[in-house]
């Protein structure tokens, strides 16, 4: 089973100095037919204008990983955290038992692109957590690199769930291939540019998600950036 959702039917915010596309219901988004794939429960493209961004505002019981694709994403949070996040960081936070947190544009001259990703633990009331990590363009260049896991094998941010999290970077005879295990199903998030992917063709903003495949491929691609989410 594959499905195929365009990028211009997901949900959009407005704000003005906040532009965010909603993968899944979201605030004032509401679609019964998009809560969530498995445990992945968010996936929000948002552009920040230079000088702008959220307040702090709290949390629980949630692994919020941030994807920065341009600029630079300040974060603080109530555990004591405080960076600045640039393109090819991974930063995971658990919300746990409750944390409070607040994510600027990290310039006051140029904006912030990035994607925010909400997978649900797999137990509720864990204690809060932080984590960073750098992937450089080299490691995700013509391969799936592993950036998420269950147990943080390969260097990848650790989460509390069964689930990856991979990012590759594809261009011209680049291609990639995912073994689906039995049970289980994969999301993919086309990020930037466009490839195939399972005989299909996905621009930036698309996503695929499939089921009962025991093998995803992804060719045919043009500058493209993509997630991979392999899920339960």
């Amino acid at each position: 089973m594959t499905q195929i959702r365009r990028s211009a039917e997901r949900g959009l915010a407005d704000h003005g100095w906040l532009r965010s596309f909603h993968s899944f219901s979201f605030a004032d988004y509401h679609d019964p037919a998009h809560m969530g794939f498995g445990p992945l429960r968010v996936i929000n493209e948002d552009r920040v204008q230079a000088g702008r961004g959220f307040g702090a505002h709290g949390h629980r019981d949630m692994e919020i990983l941030s994807y920065v694709l341009e600029g630079a994403l300040a974060h603080r949070d109530s555990m004591g955290n405080g960076s600045v996040l640039r393109p090819g960081d991974v930063q995971r936070m658990s919300a746990g038992t409750g944390v409070t947190h607040s994510e600027y544009n990290g310039s006051d001259r140029e904006p912030v692109h990035f994607l925010q990703i909400w997978i649900e633990p797999e137990a509720r009331a864990i204690a809060p957590g932080y984590e960073e990590k750098h992937f450089a363009d080299a490691d995700k260049r013509g391969r799936l690199r592993l950036i998420a896991s269950h147990d943080g094998r390969d260097g990848s941010v650790t989460i509390h769930q069964d689930a990856s999290v991979y990012a590759a970077l594809l261009d011209g005879d680049e291609s990639a291939e995912f073994a689906q295990k039995a049970g289980r199903r994969t999301y993919v998030h086309m990020v930037r540019g466009s490839a195939r992917i399972g005989g299909e063709s996905l621009e930036a903003g698309d996503a695929l998600k499939i089921a009962g495949e025991a093998h995803v491929r992804i060719d045919g691609a043009r500058d493209a950036e993509l997630l991979l989410f392999d899920l339960p």
